[in-house]
């Protein structure tokens, strides 16, 4: 009988239905603290890489010959990419998961760096091609610019050739006409921080968004 299995399958299962088919990633928030007060490092990425000139967190893919887990995976990333002992990395705690609309799912560590300058970063140049530190206290006084894109489904794609080649057969499965078509899936919110002269966003920006909320209900409390 199956239903004796069912309470079995609820034990260490992820909570999120289908996680192993998106992109599964982990990341590190840092947090340093010079001069007695509290700094969120982050991160530039080069022109060589699929995201050149981006801002992020320090952080990539879980791989499961590497790590034991999603945590594991984001002292890894932090200690290769900023070139910092990984004994010098304290987990705070785990801020959460993040599932962007694109399909990424985001496992997101809170961490103290272990450092006493910047100095003492020797950070990988093939990944980064800058760190700089923004005042945590920064984004707990500000707001984020908020505006919206649209995603759109669609059942089919044109070549290079202009062929067009059908994704989902709708006609064949006899699902309603207007899948046909691609179809909006709605508004999507995307966070936008304006620090000097850095344009910090998406991922990054909702990520900051959840943590100074938490902050400010705590503080508040």
């Amino acid at each position: 009988m199956y239903l004796e299995l069912i309470p079995k399958i609820f034990s260490d299962y992820s909570s999120i239905i289908g996680k192993d088919r998106y992109l599964n990633s982990a990341v590190l928030i840092p947090i340093l603290i010079l001069y007695d007060k509290e700094y969120l490092l982050f991160e530039k990425r080069p022109t060589t890489v699929r995201q050149p000139g981006e801002i992020s967190f320090p952080g990539g893919h879980f791989e499961i010959s590497r790590d034991k887990d999603f945590m594991d995976s984001a002292i890894r990333e932090t200690s290769e990419e900023l070139g910092i002992p990984k004994n010098k990395i304290t987990i705070l705690g785990k801020l959460g998961t993040l599932v962007t609309p694109m399909g990424i799912i985001v496992e997101t560590y809170i961490g103290k760096l272990e450092v006493q300058s910047l100095d003492e970063l020797k950070y990988d140049l093939k990944e980064v091609d800058q760190i700089f530190l923004v005042p945590l206290e920064f984004f707990v006084n500000n707001e984020p610019d908020k505006y919206e894109n649209q995603l759109q489904l669609h059942p089919y794609i044109v070549n290079k050739n202009g062929e067009k080649i059908e994704l989902l057969p709708v006609k064949e499965l006899g699902l309603p006409e207007r899948y046909a078509n691609p179809w909006t899936k709605g508004k999507h919110r995307v966070l936008v921080y304006r620090y000097e002269n850095e344009i910090i966003w998406g991922i990054t920006a909702e990520l900051i968004y959840e943590l100074v909320n938490r902050l400010r209900k705590l503080d508040a409390g």
